[in-house]
């Protein structure tokens, strides 16, 4: 077989606000977790979620600030790239490896009325805002 593939397709819900990183060369890279969740019925007829975190970085430079600006805690986006994995060291000098998709396209899947309209509540899900109740009308003479 000649050559390799490393590619990733997911679409899924931000866990959490983007936080972008500045660096001194000028560059900047933003990053959020995803879920994607798989639903199935058990042996027992009991429907199960499994839900899957993937942590997700961005460093495209167009892409960097539009993630930033408009992703949000919840919505929900389409995003392609590839896995990599990081080696580092924690503060005991252990080597420890980290897992991200690296992202290098994005469809944002929450449309902007959908986000107006939501508001995050204690356990990350959405609930649409409340609307102020109209006075009644006086009634006619």
């Amino acid at each position: 077989m000649a050559g390799t593939l490393n590619k990733v397709m997911l679409i899924g819900n931000l866990g959490k606000d983007p936080e972008i990183m500045h660096f001194d060369n000028g560059g900047s890279l933003v990053k959020f977790p995803i879920a994607t969740s798989e639903t199935y019925t058990n042996r027992e007829g009991q429907r199960v979620t499994n839900t899957e975190w993937h942590n997700v970085v961005i460093n495209a430079k167009g892409l960097v600030d539009v993630a930033h600006k408009y992703l949000k805690k919840g919505h929900k986006v389409y995003l392609e790239g590839r896995i990599k994995t990081r080696k580092w060291q924690d503060q005991t000098g252990a080597d420890r490896y980290t897992t991200e998709i690296q992202a290098n396209q994005m469809t944002m899947l929450t449309s902007r009325a959908e986000s107006e309209g939501m508001s995050s509540d204690q356990s990350g899900g959405y609930s649409q805002q409340p609307q102020a109740t109209p006075a009644p009308a006086a009634p006619m003479p």
